[in-house]
């Protein structure tokens, strides 16, 4: 395939952000991560950037704060990968990305831009409820504002991350699987669809330099792991060799509950209500305008939901 892109990552220090650093070093690409000043004396994240400067990543300065510094950061590479948060009880900064849209226009080198995404395909969500709607509302006007400057694109659906929703067996507020009891959504059995977090960022670096995927989505669909919560329950049940208890929040009972949380909470109660209600992840066939990164990267041996349960035993 020639020289691999250089590759900056911003949001480099986040959750998803520092697996992108180090699925792009063990890619073989040349990596760069943007240093904001915003952190300060933020002794956890300046140490991490220090450890990816040690593991080859070159560290570069710059702020949403600062158009000519992203210019000149976005200067030095060929793809921008952005991972800043777009959850509410972290963080919600996507908006932010128009920033970097309009500093990607004055550079004018960047072969391609994956935007914070990652997670339900905002294009599918235009009939969301309010008001966790507001994630893809505006992960809608970042895909405006980067097609209407030309700029070349790669949208990278990636689903549940396991981490927060294998962990708690689907279950809001839980991250740790209970041996004793969990509560189903309505009978359980709409599909869904679940990644490891490494694996999110390995499918999202092979896709960078890749022509079959320029100006698409890029959906992340593991066979394996396009399971029900009910599946993955069993799975554990399986693991642990018992059964454990199972109750039943029905459809009306999840909103009614949504309606007592703060609005961070709700937003994201929201998002399950679609995906565990609604089965918005998995109750689409992916069109010609779209890919599936397994059937495009069989090298890249994804995490199954059965072995990721493994490490709570």
């Amino acid at each position: 395939m020639g020289l691999k892109s250089k590759v900056l990552i911003i949001g480099g220090t986040g959750y998803l952000g520092k697996r992108l650093v180090k699925a792009s070093l063990a890619q073989g690409h040349e990596t760069y991560v943007l240093q904001r000043p915003e952190i300060g004396v933020d002794i956890e994240k300046i140490q991490m950037l220090l450890s990816f400067k040690k593991q080859g990543a070159r560290l570069v300065i710059g702020s949403f704060n600062d158009h000519r510094s992203l210019v000149e950061a976005l200067k030095q590479v060929d793809v921008v990968i952005c991972a800043i948060s777009g959850v509410h009880i972290r963080s919600h900064q996507i908006l932010l990305q128009l920033k970097l849209v309009d500093a990607i226009k004055e550079a004018g080198n960047i072969k391609r831009f994956l935007p914070s995404e990652f997670g339900t395909d905002p294009a599918r969500m235009a009939d969301a409820m309010e008001p966790g709607r507001v994630t893809f509302d505006d992960k809608m006007v970042v895909r405006k504002a980067i097609e209407d400057a030309g700029i070349p694109f790669t949208y990278v659906s990636g689903n549940c991350f396991a981490g927060y929703f294998v962990g708690g067996l689907c279950q809001p507020g839980h991250i740790l699987p209970s041996r004793e009891s969990v509560v189903l959504f309505g009978d359980g059995n709409k599909k869904s669809i679940f990644l490891d977090e490494d694996d999110i960022a390995a499918y999202t670096i092979k896709t960078i330099d890749d022509p079959r995927t320029l100006n698409k989505n890029l959906y992340l669909r593991p066979p394996a792991n396009i399971l029900s919560q009910r599946e993955v329950v069993e799975l554990w049940e399986n693991l642990i060799g018992k059964q454990i208890h199972k109750s039943s929040l029905s459809e009306q009972e999840f909103l009614n509950m949504i309606k007592e949380q703060g609005y961070a909470a709700q937003v994201g109660l929201i998002h399950y209500y679609h995906v565990f209600f609604d089965g918005c992840l998995a109750n689409f066939e992916i069109g010609e305008d779209a890919e599936e990164a397994s059937v495009l990267y069989p090298d890249i041996k994804y995490t199954k939901v059965e072995d990721y349960l493994k490490i709570y035993l």
